[in-house]
């Protein structure tokens, strides 16, 4: 799978793990920053990410910052993503089900490491359910296309 992942200075340190960890299961990743701890704005991340996502350069997108809250509300503004905070595996488990979720939003100082490798691990080993989340997700869409303009 084709995974962007990116973080602000709060997220880098787990970003630098996640990375390895996505690199050792075979997984191809775009890197789209920050490349250190030195304070940056998470919407400059987050937009690099979502927009990869939005238009299908990658498969899926990984953000990271203290909480993961900015960097959902900043790559949900791009159409055609479903970016997500997931603080436990059953989040995350329905996120992809349910929600078809394609960027995963992390907290770093939310959870731990093995707390936030784990919730990962469930989200991209989750695969998409059809029936009504299907129909769910396209009144998602339907939304999106009346309202991103």
């Amino acid at each position: 799978m084709k995974i962007a992942i990116g973080s602000d200075h709060a997220g880098y340190k787990l970003k630098s793990i996640i990375s390895g960890y996505l690199l050792e299961s075979s997984h191809v990743i775009v890197d789209t920053g920050t490349d250190s701890t030195n304070s940056c704005d998470y919407p400059d991340f987050a937009a690099r990410t979502a927009r990869l996502v939005s238009i299908g350069e990658v498969d899926r997108g990984i953000l990271i910052c203290g909480t993961g809250i900015g960097m959902a509300i900043t790559a949900n503004k791009f159409k055609g993503v479903r970016a997500t905070l997931c603080s436990n595996t059953e989040e995350a488990k329905l996120s992809r089900q349910h929600n078809h979720a394609n960027i995963i939003c992390l907290g770093s100082r939310s959870r731990s490491k093995e707390e936030n490798l784990s919730i990962l691990q469930v989200w991209l080993d989750t695969p998409v359910e059809g029936g009504r989340h299907r129909n769910r997700v396209k009144k998602i869409i339907s939304l999106e296309q009346d309202n991103f303009k």
